[in-house]
């Protein structure tokens, strides 16, 4: 009982706690809401398609996990938002929002003593199970996270 708890907690450090990476809210903390629309150099996204992008995948994940009805998007144009499209300053802070909401809803799967981290997902492929997802969904965010921190950073947007 110890090791599942133990293993419970690390899932959600991974997800809420600065650890080896970058947390979401500080990287977004104060961003000019002047650069939400900005490509930085050499890319065909911006800060908002970035974190749209983190946001898409990890509710696609949570759907995945919840939802026997999944169907997975098309690849790679239903996890990026059409390069032309911007969003407005509302448009952002509700792409954080809903962030924050996903990752509350994984949180509370993780720690839902009835929920089994190592079975399979009943409607999903097989071997996947709810601890491989959160995984998945905590490598992913540490990634683009520390990538817009770092495109933050060489843009002088700190």
């Amino acid at each position: 009982m110890l090791a599942d708890a133990t293993l419970r907690q690390e899932l959600v450090n991974m997800l809420m706690l600065r650890q080896a990476h970058m947390l979401f809210e500080d990287a977004v903390k104060d961003f000019p809401e002047q650069a939400i629309n900005m490509k930085p150099n050499k890319l065909s996204y911006s800060f908002w398609h970035l974190l749209e992008h983190i946001r898409i995948c990890q509710y696609d994940i949570l759907d995945y996990i919840i939802n026997p009805d999944y169907v997975t998007p098309e690849f790679p144009a239903g996890y990026w938002r059409d390069e032309d499209t911007t969003c407005t300053v509302a448009e952002w802070h509700q792409t954080i929002e809903q962030f924050y909401a996903d990752r509350q809803a994984l949180v509370d799967i993780v720690m839902n003593l009835e929920t089994d981290l190592h079975a399979q997902i009943p409607h999903a492929q097989t071997g996947h199970t709810i601890l491989r997802e959160i995984i998945i969904v905590g490598q992913h965010n540490g990634y683009h996270i520390g990538e817009f921190g770092i495109l933050r950073q060489i843009h002088d947007l700190w």
